[in-house]
């Protein structure tokens, strides 16, 4: 997971897009450049380009979308930085705020993006509910995957990217729109296909440090699950809120998430869960207990 390149979108309100370009800087260096309320970027040291953009879907007028340039796991630490000083600059977020992250494909074969759709599709129900995902957005802009694509897959086997292209949109589409419709999916394909990567569109927004690089790591081990299996099944798994946190720890523990490392992690993850960790039907003393 840690070979993959990667790149963030979080939505904030609540401060201008200059001073959020200027909070950026006191971590990355470099220089600023914008202009009113319109884009405001950060040249950083190293010559990236991290910019604070106008978002018209954002609920206040004092906004800033910040956008990271391509990064790397060992950058981690610099972006988690960057969160906390946009955070100390005035930056909030609210229920119109929603986090996107980036995966880069140029590893992935169709064998490797079939396997991705297959284990998002088995454990969506389950990754909304960890990540408590709002009705609305839900609705509108993380949807799930269409139980009609995963039934494509399986019956035509794409061997290709292009074949996998005709599936997603129905038809061969050579040029793909950036604001193609089909993007509002939680797995969005429609950025593989216009910009080669895989956005994953679930998270809710967050200026916690600790939580934009569990959204980012979970990124990272899904897409290392799906490159290194061989296979993965399609059929979608039942999700049951009562033993949530067990199943959802059980995936973390599948997907490599193990260890000190990822502690953090499996808590940011898992908080919203009911349930025991540990036990999937309780702890043998409750269980008891309950049937006494």
């Amino acid at each position: 997971m840690k070979n993959f390149t990667y790149g963030i979108e979080i939505e904030t309100v609540g401060q201008t897009r200059e001073l959020v370009a200027r909070a950026i800087q006191t971590v990355v260096g470099g220089t600023v450049s914008g202009f009113g309320s319109g884009t405001w970027t950060v040249c950083d040291s190293q010559g990236r380009r991290w910019q604070a953009m106008p978002d018209g879907s954002l609920s206040q007028f004092a906004h800033a979308e910040i956008v990271s340039p391509i990064l790397r796991y060992e950058d981690m630490e610099k972006l988690q930085a960057v969160v906390r000083a946009v955070r100390a600059a005035g930056a909030k977020v609210d229920q119109s705020c929603g986090i996107h992250v980036h995966v880069g494909a140029n590893h992935f074969d169709a064998r490797g993006l079939v396997n991705l759709a297959k284990l998002v599709h088995q454990q969506e129900d389950l990754i909304v509910e960890a990540l408590g995902i709002q009705a609305r957005r839900l609705a509108q802009y993380t949807r799930k995957l269409p139980s009609s694509f995963i039934d494509k897959i399986e019956r035509e086997k794409p061997r290709t990217k292009e074949d996998l292209n005709r599936l997603w949109y129905g038809y061969q589409n050579p040029t793909p729109a950036r604001y193609d419709q089909s993007r509002y999916h939680g797995l969005n394909f429609n950025s593989l296909f216009y910009r080669g990567t895989l956005e994953f569109r679930w998270f809710e927004s967050s200026l916690h440090a600790g939580e934009v690089k569990a959204y980012i790591q979970f990124c990272l081990a899904l897409c290392a699950k799906a490159l290194k299996a061989k296979a993965a099944a399609g059929r979608k798994r039942q999700m049951s809120a009562a033993s949530g946190r067990y199943d959802f720890r059980v995936l973390l523990l599948r997907l490599g998430m193990i260890g000190d490392e990822f502690k953090t992690a499996r808590l940011h993850l898992l908080s919203r869960l009911k349930g025991s960790a540990a036990w999937k039907h309780g702890t043998p003393v409750a269980a008891h207990a309950a049937s006494a």
